[in-house]
């Protein structure tokens, strides 16, 4: 059993994703802060390294993912509570200058 407590952080209360201050391993259960104080468990499906984003919810394929209440990017597969939120699974919406360039030739 570990000793050592497993934490992340909510930063907004829109966020959909959690950053996690620890390395977590799947089954491991994560305490989940937000600004507030309020905590939430969310047990952990597979491996995800220190610094990397957990899933608060359920993101269907398409659906945006939040984090400090901005839109970061769009799942490009349905990600389930407690997985790894990484570029695996996250195309970003961020710094796109081509769809810049799309929007623009319309």
């Amino acid at each position: 059993m570990r000793s050592e407590r497993l934490t992340g952080l909510k930063v907004n209360d829109r966020d959909n994703v959690a950053t996690l201050f620890c390395s977590a391993c799947a089954s491991h259960e994560v305490e989940v802060v937000d600004r507030q104080g309020r905590r939430i468990s969310v047990v952990v499906t597979g491996d995800i390294p220190y610094g990397h984003k957990i899933a608060l919810g359920d993101t269907r394929r398409g659906e945006a993912v939040i984090k400090y209440g901005e839109q970061i990017g769009v799942a490009t597969s349905d990600i389930r509570t407690g997985q790894h939120v990484h570029v695996h699974n996250v195309e970003s919406t961020r710094g796109r200058g081509d769809w810049e360039r799309e929007a623009g030739s319309r």
